[in-house]
């Protein structure tokens, strides 16, 4: 207000002088004569509360909101009620109003920061209160996360707000109609089990490779005809570095040749054919205390194997809302067009095989689309693409 109200301002003086009964009559008679504001409503609303006149107190709060439904003290006392009620969900939805309305940390004052702090506390408790209920009344029902459905255990994770929706998001073509899944079943991919078999050859080619110098370069690199992008850090970093057997759907005679086993090994895998793009065969290296940042790949016509062939404990690759450990030797395929990051906690390298096959789910007749696509794409422009695994 401008001017201050007499009454508004004895009223809200005697609230703070902790005469709630004088305050109530004082902040009443303000609001009758059509003096509302935010400061007589919650002032009005306080001292109701501290008589123990819910009436009064939720009539003041209402008028309140109706004033102004983003104010948090407003909500925060409406969820109050409705908590005292014993409708938790809408204490809940109320609180969690408030919280999303607080304004920055500098432009809080101490009593509301401390109403956000015990509102984000009840909105925890009421969180692990639903939790339990849930996981006990489906474990009643048979529900085993280490034995049921894993897509069905997602999705309570995912309900819960333990997990979020990742999607694809692939930054170069989209195939449509193909399901969501990070992670691959070994089931649909029966060739997996004579990759892993090759573990410990493929190690021992990698071993000769890491002594010869200049065979692994950054995995990101500038390209002089195109802007400079910074790609968060990671551009020209050696921290994650790449040796390549195959680059783009052409093989790197060089390092080819001094991997014919690790070749043999992929003889029976579904590589993604498509001429100056895919397959790439390369050895992906992740020096100590590096981490690779989330982002997406090109297509979603393809998934990206992995097969650990150096792995020390503590390097884990996250996929949408799966986190997963690399282990020596266990291979698995996912889609990178969702969301994904690495890291390397421990303190020494880290080297996956790292392949890129055809989606499962490709017919023939589309794969020849696909690459009929891309050659088509490559023609008009009368030049190799851009084009990175």
């Amino acid at each position: 207000m401008s001017t201050i109200d007499p009454e508004a301002h004895a009223g809200l003086q005697a609230l703070r002088a902790g005469n709630a009964e004088s305050a109530r009559e004082l902040l009443s008679r303000a609001s009758a004569h059509g003096r509302d504001n935010a400061a007589v409503l919650l002032g009005l609303a306080q001292a109701c509360l501290r008589l123990k006149d819910d009436a009064g107190s939720l009539a003041a709060i209402d008028r309140l909101l109706a004033l102004n439904p983003q104010d948090p003290y407003a909500l925060i006392l409406r969820a109050d009620h409705f908590a005292a009620a014993g409708d938790l969900r809408s204490a809940a939805a109320h609180y969690r109003a408030a919280l999303r309305a607080a304004p920055a940390p500098e432009q809080l004052t101490s009593p509301l920061a401390r109403e956000l702090r015990r509102a984000q506390q009840i909105c925890e408790q009421y969180a692990l209160q639903y939790k339990s209920f849930l996981r006990a009344r489906l474990g009643a029902n048979g529900f085993d996360p280490a034995r049921s459905s894993a897509r069905f255990a997602q999705s309570i994770d995912i309900v819960l707000g333990e997990k979020r929706v990742f999607v694809q998001e692939p930054r170069t073509y989209y195939f449509p109609g193909l399901p969501q899944i990070q992670f691959f079943d070994r089931e649909r991919l029966p060739w997996l089990d004579a990759v892993e078999a090759a573990t410990d050859e493929i190690r021992a080619e990698l071993q000769e490779v890491l002594l010869e110098p200049g065979t692994f370069a950054p995995y990101v690199q500038g390209d002089p005809n195109r802007p400079y992008n910074q790609q968060q850090g990671m551009l020209n970093n050696p921290s994650w570095s790449a040796c390549y057997l195959w680059k783009n759907g052409e093989a790197v005679p060089e390092n080819a040749a001094r991997c014919p086993r690790t070749l043999r090994a992929l003889r029976e895998v579904p590589l993604a054919r498509v001429p100056n793009r895919s397959p790439s065969i390369l050895f992906s290296l992740l020096k100590p205390g590096a981490r690779i940042p989330p982002h997406n790949g090109l297509v979603n016509t393809r998934l990206i194997c992995h097969l650990p062939v150096l792995v020390p404990p503590g390097c884990t690759f996250r996929v949408g809302n799966e986190t997963r450990d690399w282990r020596p030797g266990v291979a698995w395929a996912f889609d990178d067009t969702i969301e994904h990051e690495a890291w390397n906690s421990s303190d020494q390298t880290r080297v996956v095989l790292l392949f890129d096959i055809w989606r499962p789910e490709l017919s023939d007749e589309e794969r020849a689309l696909v690459v009929a696509l891309f050659e088509s794409i490559d023609a008009y422009a009368g030049q190799k693409p851009e084009w990175e695994i």
